[in-house]
């Protein structure tokens, strides 16, 4: 069971950071064919990552395994599994869309992504001190908390300088709505963290 919650996490991980690679190349690259690779990689990813939860959430009813725990830790797991799902969800949006992102924009897009994505790392070691050392999550949480709001601030001045720009109104929402999907993988990452919190007191209460 350990190894297989590890290589869910592993999953979560890996789909981060292949969603960083997608947009790298989309925003510095501008290769199809190279974007269209990340994107599938992350739709094997999330269907793995669907395979393991199931695998898993069997097992704990099948084995009656942690009986205390089991309803919080499946809900974890589908909290965790929708972090792969917004990446996913996320590239489909680009690929579909393909939003014309202007140059003086590229820093701010790739500061938030990669801001985003190291909120998700944060939550998942949280994830994985949950169940190896309870005692741990509080300072990977101050992390998760701090990238998110970090976050938040670089979203806010992205579309600060989107609606100063001399751009059509319609591009000028079609860029923030791109800002606020990828903001909203952190925003996710802290609810997964509050979550985790909650479940922390329980464990000790």
């Amino acid at each position: 069971m350990e190894a297989q919650l590890d290589e869910f996490l592993d999953q979560i991980t890996k789909a981060s950071l292949t969603f960083l690679s997608a947009i790298e190349c989309y925003l510095l690259a501008n290769d199809e064919r190279e974007f269209d690779h990340y994107l599938t990689q992350v739709e094997k990813i999330e269907s793995h990552g669907d395979n393991l939860r199931r695998t898993i959430e069997v097992e704990l009813y099948q084995q009656t395994l942690i009986p205390d725990l089991r309803g919080d830790v499946m809900r974890l797991l589908e909290d965790l599994d929708g972090l792969i799902n917004i990446c996913q969800g996320n590239l489909f949006r680009f690929s579909i869309q393909q939003p014309q992102i202007p140059a003086e924009c590229n820093s701010g897009y790739l500061q938030l992504t990669k801001t985003v994505i190291t909120c998700v790392e944060a939550v998942v070691l949280a994830s994985r001190a949950f169940f190896r050392d309870i005692s741990a999550i509080r300072d990977h949480i101050a992390k998760v908390m701090f990238y998110e709001t970090e976050a938040d601030r670089i979203s806010t001045a992205i579309q600060r300088t989107v609606f100063a720009s001399k751009l059509a109104l319609e591009e000028k929402r079609q860029l923030c709505y791109f800002v606020e999907h990828i903001d909203n993988l952190a925003n996710a990452a802290e609810d997964v963290g509050d979550t985790i919190t909650i479940y922390a007191i329980k464990r000790r209460l």
